[in-house]
């Protein structure tokens, strides 16, 4: 069994894990840990969990962690960074649901979050936790940078072009819509029902803080330099994220088609939809699944790729159980079969 900890139990993502990992069959959850939550019952917070999970939230701190054998943190950014050293250094091995380690570069990071970075010797060596581009490394990694909502469903979408060359790579825009779920579990005016209801908005068209973890990924793949517009929405619902790509086609006449099965023929969460298909995010409410559909409107040279996850879930704690799987050599869909939920 793995011994696992969570810091940050009492946000969205955070009880997400919780309900993906209390049923998994190889996870002994040990600790769970909240500063404002000590010592409050778990099912207090998540009655969803009653029967299910007699913990208490504790102080977060390396004495406590010190037993598990694996930690997720599921806190705001900047909160992995400063505990992570002394983990890793007792051979904790970490998956890190915030952005702390996503980004390779210690001058990119500053520039987009604000702030020092705690833990810059290990930029370079976390493994960006993307499995159907970096399996092979996630299986022997220490500490895992698990990848944002926005960047795994952009990314998924654009990779096969990329991949292949089959793009301007300088001319691509991608239009992401998301639940409000995303902006976290906290009291905040824009994510009031009052608020956020029967509205549509865009926001931090300047720049968003996934778009250098984005380009970083599409960069990693692509063989010429990438340039994107990234306008990111939030929507009236709870879980999900659409994100609709555009890039500009060298061949028109490629079976795009048929390089998108081949590119994810195996991989048992991304699903790529029959042609003509319009895949909703009604459809994968609650599972760890990225569904793509690729489109050519009026035969012309522009390619349309729509994605859709569950940003808690494939965006967020199912691929970072995903992750956990391959590192301790787990069948990766272990605990993750989930059918999502209709209506």
């Amino acid at each position: 069994m793995i011994k696992v900890g969570i810091v940050g139990g009492t946000g969205y993502t955070g009880v997400e894990l919780l309900r993906l990992l209390v049923p998994h069959p190889e996870v002994n959850i040990t600790v769970i840990t909240s500063r404002s939550e000590v010592g409050v019952s778990v099912t207090s917070l998540f009655p969803n969990l009653r029967g299910k999970c007699d913990l208490r939230f504790t102080e977060p701190s390396i004495e406590t962690l010190a037993g598990c054998d694996l930690v997720f943190f599921a806190a705001p950014n900047g909160t992995a960074m400063g505990m992570a050293r002394a983990l890793l250094e007792k051979g904790i091995r970490i998956i890190d649901l915030a952005a702390d380690f996503r980004l390779t570069d210690v001058e990119v990071w500053h520039r987009w979050y604000g702030i020092p970075h705690l833990c810059p010797e290990w930029l370079t060596s976390a493994v960006y936790g993307l499995p159907e581009v970096n399996r092979a490394a996630i299986a022997n990694a220490q500490l895992v940078a698990n990848p944002g909502c926005y960047p795994t469903a952009v990314q998924l979408g654009f990779l096969p072009l990329l991949e292949q060359g089959l793009v301007d790579p300088e001319r691509l825009i991608a239009d992401a819509k998301s639940g409000v779920s995303g902006a976290g579990r906290k009291a905040e005016l824009g994510s009031l029902l009052c608020e956020a209801t029967e509205s549509t908005k865009a926001y931090a068209v300047p720049g968003h803080r996934h778009l250098p973890e984005i380009l970083q990924g599409l960069q990693r793949v692509s063989k010429a330099p990438v340039r994107m517009t990234f306008v990111p929405h939030l929507t009236p619902m709870v879980r999900g994220i659409h994100a609709t790509l555009y890039a500009v086609l060298r061949d028109p006449s490629i079976d795009l088609q048929a390089v998108y099965e081949t590119r994810y023929a195996g991989e048992a969460f991304v699903d790529v939809m029959p042609p003509g298909s319009h895949p909703e995010t009604r459809s994968v409410r609650g599972a760890n699944t990225c569904r793509l559909a690729i489109h050519r409107p009026q035969g012309g040279d522009t390619v349309v790729v729509l994605a859709v996850i569950d940003n808690l879930v494939k965006g967020a704690a199912g691929q970072a159980i995903q992750n956990m799987n391959i590192m301790f050599g787990l069948p990766e869909t272990l605990g993750l079969e989930i059918i999502a939920l209709l209506p």
